[in-house]
């Protein structure tokens, strides 16, 4: 059943009582380091300490979010400050002053612990910059996020060199580093403008589509050979349907950012199609965290999982499909992962969501924040599909 107008400024409310009144105020403001600048996030159920090592990526993507909160949804002072805490600790101390790579994760006052042999530090700063830079007006953050920006290009394109996380006995292309490229840029682009953004995005959204998209398999790979070909051992036949819907998201907000483009439309409400019928658990309801594309055993013992931040991608990308389309099973979708998220995942004691469900809905583990959690995803999801109904209903 379609939405009603009714039933759409009940979601818009709702989706912005839970940002405002349930999600952040479990984080802040608890969780700002007044001693040493940044974020500590890693959270136990109550918002208890668990431990003060500092993700960078969650400086990055904690920044962002403040930021949009204060370009997006209300000029509060209080989330300007914060972010600035952020970036001033991420431009202290989350650099590698004798190479420029970004760490991966530091103590609570700064001190390098590890390295990743991928860029997603980086590209977590580049959002940060650039909503930090469009709040502030100050064009240092702007030149920082466009050379951050640059930096990522080159990791891309092996100007700069990382470690290698596979040899060359077997090769292969990833969906993660084209799909988080595409909203980087888009989110480069919005804030602080770059002219490099569209043809950039351009090409990844081509190569997902050229090398991960398998229409015969109805299925879109994690990891294929450079060629675009399956791999046809076990962790070359896996499918994160979290990541590729999150690609058919920011796939159908760049159709959005294009007129409309239908192409753009086609696609990632093709991806958004292939996934939900992969990932969507018939027996419990949530979508399962892995899938063999051939539906063999899938080997990560994580596979039947559920994770918070997937239902938020599901969310965003069934929402935004509905509302570009007007088609009654994208509205069936979104009432389904909502639902079954809310339900779930939500706190309703302490605020937040939790983090890991087994496969049958109970909770795995009660934490709220780790390395790979934190304000990012949740305040992402509820901020977007609030400002889309927002924007639906001005248009209407």
């Amino acid at each position: 059943m379609k939405y009603s107008k009714e039933e759409l400024h009940e979601l818009k409310d709702f989706y912005l009582g839970q940002l405002l009144n349930d999600t952040l105020p479990f984080w802040f403001p608890r969780c700002e380091d007044r001693k040493y600048g940044g974020y500590l996030l890693m959270r136990d159920r109550d918002g208890t300490l668990l431990d003060d090592d500092k993700s960078v990526w969650f400086v990055g993507r904690t920044v962002w979010t403040l930021a949009y909160l204060y370009n997006q949804v209300d000029k509060n002072e209080t989330w300007l400050r914060l972010a600035k805490t952020g970036i001033d600790f991420c431009e202290k101390y989350c650099f590698d002053p004798t190479d420029g790579q970004m760490y991966f994760y530091v103590t609570r006052d700064g001190k390098p612990i590890r390295k990743r042999r991928y860029f997603f530090s980086e590209t977590f700063a580049v959002i940060a910059y650039a909503a930090y830079a469009k709040a502030t007006g100050d064009d240092y953050y702007a030149h920082r996020a466009r050379e951050i920006f640059t930096t990522c290009l080159q990791y891309m394109s092996g100007e700069r060199s990382l470690l290698p996380r596979y040899l060359d006995t077997r090769p292969q292309r990833g969906l993660g580093v084209p799909m988080i490229m595409i909203n980087v840029a888009q989110q480069l682009r919005e804030n602080v403008g770059d002219d490099r953004c569209d043809s950039c995005i351009a090409t990844w959204i081509h190569d997902i589509e050229k090398y991960h998209v398998k229409h015969e398999l109805e299925a879109v790979m994690e990891q294929v050979t450079p060629e675009g070909n399956i791999i046809d051992h076990m962790d070359g036949r896996i499918i994160n349907p979290g990541h590729a819907v999150e690609a058919a998201w920011f796939i159908l907000h760049e159709a959005v950012c294009q007129n409309n483009d239908s192409r753009l439309i086609e696609l990632g409400c093709t991806i958004l199609d292939y996934m939900w019928k992969l990932g969507w658990d018939k027996d419990h309801g949530g979508i399962l965290f892995m899938r063999d594309v051939y539906n063999k055993p899938v080997q990560e013992y994580c596979q039947d999982m559920k994770f918070w931040w997937t239902h938020n991608e599901f969310i965003i990308a069934t929402l935004y499909a509905y509302l570009l389309t007007g088609k009654e099973k994208y509205a069936d979708m979104h009432r389904k992962i909502h639902d079954y998220s809310y339900a779930h995942f939500h706190d309703k004691k302490f605020g937040e969501w939790f983090g890991y469900l087994h496969r049958d809905g109970t909770i795995a583990q009660p934490a709220k924040g780790n390395l790979h959690k934190g304000p990012f995803h949740l305040p992402r999801q509820e901020m977007f599909c609030w400002k889309l109904i927002d924007n639906y209903l001005k248009n209407d």
